[in-house]
């Protein structure tokens, strides 16, 4: 025993110098006194100091962490130049505010485009239910009216679930409709705790906690929104309050998540930067100081500082299972968290798509413009009129010989995106004679090639509409009108 205690006190030396240790809660080891200290971890075969005490810092004055959050500058980032490890979940997983967080910076959508949408991310989601979730209002005629429709289609994933009031009319209202799991805001900084709620941190914490349990009572499982978490006292409140709740849940038998919200964009990932911005120091906190499970943590982010995928991607690799996106990143302010673009960063980072359709990204981008009348800016990844369409002539006699060169992935095949060129002054010979064969669709030996007499006649068109002050791109339709009056004969090439 006196080697265990010495262990331990050199242990509680390198912690009281905020040396961050790994916790594993789930494999007891040596303790003294009925108190367990150390741990084997079987994951990194490392023995693991595991007693971490973070009490409540009712504080009296508001720390607004002024020296980096100083209104009239840009936001500084500050680095303790600790380091914290990754480890990702054994399974990660998206979930979707479009109906929540979107709406609220467009105008509302019509239960049948949410019908609609609710269906395409079924589609993409896949088998296996990569899109776990959709979140919705249940205030209006319409939104409940939206939510009963997803919910008769019976579907496994998404599962549809609410975002309510901290209200026990609220609660009920979320369960008579049929909801497992609900949304509840429970701001953790002092920007929000001191200015908007006009409380303290202790009236903040025991206020949140007996909403939390009417929602239990009523039988709903909570969604704890840390709101405004990247400017919160992170070992004053956030994990003291994440304490508390995982107590509740070992109590309830209630399994309650934490989404952890980067409301104003401020988490960066960078190695060693200090908390409260650090998004790899915010999961690892809430999985080893405050003892929560991957699957019971979540992310939440917006691009105010173009931060967004990033942001949601470091989550994954620092132990969240889910992250919460909307489709096209549409939401307050500057947005979310675009959904297709973590489809994409979910296949990079476990080597497979796990039998999503990605191709349905096409789909939702085409509905969006067509349908809804929304403008995707054309340079937008993976779903702008323009990401894989090159217009530089050296880059289109790059993909003239190897789509490859020029191409990020098979676009064709992943997003129903064949590689495009845009015809204008600098396309050059090769970049019409790629348009032609990919416009028309011309394989094998009805291919064109860059040196064809009546690509050089086109050329020679195009050449003049820009020596006579042309300034813009030349569109599909109008060199499909072109085609019809200088090479009629390919037209019969596609038949």
């Amino acid at each position: 025993m006196t080697r265990i205690v010495s262990l331990y006190t050199i242990i509680h030396k390198y912690l009281n110098t905020n040396t961050l240790l790994y916790i594993n809660t789930n494999i007891p080891l040596l303790s003294q006194g009925g108190v367990r200290m150390l741990q084997f971890n079987k994951k990194t075969n490392t023995l693991e100091q595991t007693q971490y005490r973070y009490s409540l810092q009712d504080v009296a004055e508001p720390n607004l962490y002024r020296e980096i959050f100083n209104y009239d500058e840009i936001p500084k980032c500050a680095f303790n130049h600790r380091k914290v490890p990754m480890f990702p979940a054994d399974e990660i997983w998206i979930t979707d505010t479009t109906f929540r967080d979107g709406q609220q910076s467009r105008a509302p959508y019509t239960v049948e485009q949410i019908l609609h949408l609710f269906d395409l991310l079924h589609k993409l989601g896949g088998p296996k239910g990569i899109i776990r979730q959709c979140e919705f209002f249940l205030y209006s005629d319409r939104d409940k009216e939206a939510v009963y429709k997803c919910l008769e289609r019976g579907y496994k994933y998404p599962e549809v679930t609410s975002w309510i009031r901290a209200t026990k009319n609220d609660f009920q209202l979320a369960k008579d409709m049929g909801m497992k799991e609900s949304g509840i805001l429970v701001s953790c900084s002092d920007y929000h705790i001191f200015k908007k709620l006009n409380m303290t941190r202790k009236q903040a914490l025991e206020h949140y906690m007996s909403i939390i349990k009417s929602a239990i009572e009523v039988g709903i499982k909570p969604r704890c929104h840390f709101e405004d978490i990247t400017r919160a006292d992170f070992y004053g409140f956030v994990v003291p309050f994440a304490l508390e709740l995982r107590k509740l849940s070992e109590e309830s038998g209630v399994p309650i998540k934490i989404r952890a919200c980067d409301t104003l964009g401020y988490g960066v990932t960078y190695p060693g930067a200090a908390l409260p911005r650090s998004v790899p120091g915010i999961i690892y906190g809430l999985r080893h100081h405050a003892g929560f499970p991957s699957e019971l943590i979540e992310w939440h982010g917006h691009n105010d500082f173009y931060k967004a995928v990033c942001n949601a991607a470091a989550a994954w690799l620092y132990g969240a299972s889910s992250v919460n996106c909307s489709l096209l990143g549409i939401g307050e302010r500057t947005g979310n968290t675009p959904l297709e673009a973590m489809v994409i960063e979910y296949a990079q980072l476990r080597g497979t798509t796990d039998g999503m359709d990605t191709t349905v990204i096409t789909e939702i981008a085409e509905y969006y413009e067509k349908e809804l009348g929304y403008h995707i800016p054309p340079r937008t990844p993976f779903v702008g009129k323009h990401f894989n369409v090159t217009q530089a002539g050296i880059h289109a006699d790059g993909l003239l010989k190897n789509e490859e060169i020029y191409n990020i992935f098979n676009t064709a095949k992943l997003l129903n995106r064949p590689v495009g060129v845009a015809i204008n002054q600098t396309s050059g010979l090769a970049g019409i004679a790629h348009w032609l064969n990919s416009y028309f669709g011309l394989d094998g030996s009805k291919r064109i090639d860059k040196k064809d007499e009546r690509v050089i006649k086109i050329k020679e068109w195009v050449d003049e509409q820009y020596k006579n002050g042309r300034v813009t791109a030349i569109g599909d339709s109008e060199l499909e009108e072109v085609v019809k009056k200088i090479a009629p004969e390919i037209f019969d090439l596609v038949l």
